[in-house]
């Protein structure tokens, strides 16, 4: 009996010091990393080419029908690494490419001299990827293939990678502040109201840290160009709130399990899907499929999309990011004063 008259339930101990919730988080922790590892580990262990989209535009005055002579060659190459589309003029091609509907720009020459348009923003590996393909079907026909970067990525942004860490940065601020919250706070708030204000104070911190990002990112370090400030703050705004009010509802309805859902989906399947090292043409099937549909993912497409491609993709990701946050703030205020007990539950440190 305690010193204030309560009976304390005993512990029950698998081993000496081992408790069963301990015991349970161990197995927990360990199927997290294993998951870590398979996911990782499946999405970059072989970067293969599969059907990269390619503008193919025949050369002035050439006959009628060689775009799709050309289109029809390049989509029959094993393993189908490119998937070739004819555009009738060069100018219609490049605006494709900064459209973001293709990831390269065929030119062919009317001597032995052809041209590779690629957009070096969108991350440096699918153009070496397209160049390396097209420089084994040109040397196959004796000819010659110079790669121009038609939307190089900033000075300071090497590999055009930039954009990938800015979003996971954000991802990362908006499950952490949630999960701290509902460690300290209880996973449950015992109110609506209370779970409104944790809302609240979420947006609050996700304004913060969107301008945070976007000043780093930006006049700080040079990395991004510093014109586009505040849009990358407003949208690096939603990426957190979004990631935070999906934590916090995982975590009002599972408890301390939500932390861990919460690092399935924007960690262990988010990161290696988002196109960050790799994009999504050189990924496996089923990470290119579900990268824009993640955070980091959507994420990183709106920061390359804001600086590089005047806002092409930007709507898709912040409706992706919208729908997250509105499920977010549905979840937590639905679930929030459902508990019948009288204090919030809380991590036994204990254990």
């Amino acid at each position: 009996m305690s010193q204030h008259g309560h009976h304390e339930a005993p512990r029950r101990e698998l081993l000496p010091g081992v408790t069963r919730r301990a015991a349970v988080l161990v197995v927990g922790v360990l199927l997290l990393q294993l998951g870590f590892v398979l996911s990782y580990v499946g999405a970059f262990h072989s970067p293969v080419p599969r059907d990269v989209p390619l503008a193919v535009v025949a050369p002035a005055g050439a006959p009628a029908g060689t775009a799709d002579s050309l289109v029809d060659q390049l989509d029959g190459l094993t393993g189908s690494p490119v998937a070739a589309t004819a555009y009738d003029t060069e100018d219609a091609a490049r605006q494709a490419l900064a459209d973001r509907d293709v990831d390269g720009v065929f030119l062919p020459g009317t001597g032995t001299a052809d041209t590779l348009l690629v957009a070096g923003a969108e991350g440096g590996a699918v153009s070496s990827a397209l160049e390396q393909v097209l420089t084994q079907v040109e040397g196959a026909q004796s000819r010659t293939l110079t790669t121009t970067d038609a939307i190089p990525a900033g000075d300071g942004d090497a590999r055009g990678l930039s954009a990938f860490y800015l979003a996971v940065g954000w991802v990362v601020g908006g499950y952490l502040v949630a999960s701290i919250i509902g460690i300290s706070a209880g996973s449950r708030p015992l109110t609506r109201g209370r779970g409104a204000t944790r809302l609240a104070a979420l947006a609050v911190y996700s304004l913060v840290s969107g301008l945070g990002g976007a000043l780093i990112a930006g006049p700080v370090l040079g990395a991004l160009d510093g014109g586009h400030t505040l849009a990358l703050t407003l949208f690096g705004a939603l990426l957190v709130f979004g990631v935070g009010a999906l934590t916090m509802a995982l975590q009002v309805w599972t408890g301390l399990v939500g932390i861990g859902l919460a690092i399935v989906l924007f960690v262990i399947l988010g990161n290696p899907s988002a196109g960050g090292a790799y994009p999504a043409p050189l990924l496996p099937p089923f990470w290119a499929a579900i990268g824009p549909w993640l955070p980091p993912g959507a994420g990183t497409d709106a920061v390359r999309g804001i600086v590089y491609f005047g806002g092409s993709g930007v709507a898709q990701a912040c409706w992706v990011m919208a729908a997250y946050a509105v499920v977010g703030v549905l979840g937590t205020l639905a679930g929030s004063g459902r508990a019948t007990a009288a204090e919030p539950e809380r991590v036994d440190v204990r254990a």
